[in-house]
């Protein structure tokens, strides 16, 4: 059964967030509100936890997940970026957008998605998405909460579909879900993989 939690959408309470904290680094899946709708998330590298998200959601062994930066101080340590990309990145986040970018070689491989051997980084401007990852010593792991059948839009919402099946839920109220832009920087240039919540206006 999926313990759930209320936490104020804009001015998250610290002792709430650290049970949430709590959760994740004792290698616990939560689903949480995000600027783009609710994800499920895990600390970093715990494969027993990615691997609980992925039954969830019946994805394929070459899923992105993505890496819930809480800025881009440490993209470096994860992924390769080149002046232009690391000035996009700067200019637009943080907000509702994922970036495809190229693995560092020092990740393990398992946190890459296949053969591409690409991540996704992301940095939203959810206050209760920035209060747990100024908790957290490393990023989240996250994918979008998406189950065929089902939408979700609030905290029941995903507790109905859920089933028990994650070990905490944050309830903020009213989550509707509008994807992230997804944006790949592995090339030379800029391609919009998918439009979405975030404003494609900075190519104009």
């Amino acid at each position: 059964m999926s313990s759930i939690i209320s936490i104020h959408s804009e001015n998250p309470q610290l002792r709430l967030i650290n049970q949430v904290i709590d959760v994740l680094e004792r290698g616990g899946t939560i689903a949480y509100p995000t600027d783009s709708g609710y994800a499920l998330g895990c600390s970093l590298g715990n494969k027993k936890a990615m691997d609980q998200i992925v039954n969830i959601r019946k994805l394929s062994k070459h899923h992105h997940f993505t890496l819930m930066l809480k800025d881009l101080s440490h993209v470096g340590e994860y992924a390769k970026l080149n002046n232009s990309g690391f000035r996009l990145l700067k200019k637009i986040l943080p907000g509702a957008y994922t970036f495809i970018l190229e693995g560092s070689k020092d990740i393990p491989n398992r946190l890459l998605n296949g053969k591409s051997k690409t991540i996704g980084i992301r940095v939203s401007n959810n206050a209760i998405v920035q209060a747990i990852i100024e908790g957290l010593t490393e990023p989240m792991m996250s994918v979008s909460l998406i189950i065929k059948g089902y939408e979700f839009y609030n905290c029941n919402d995903v507790k109905v579909a859920l089933n028990g099946s994650t070990d905490l839920i944050i309830d903020a109220g009213h989550c509707p879900p509008e994807p992230t832009t997804v944006i790949d920087l592995t090339g030379n240039g800029v391609v919009i993989l998918r439009e979405g919540a975030g404003s494609i206006d900075f190519l104009d």
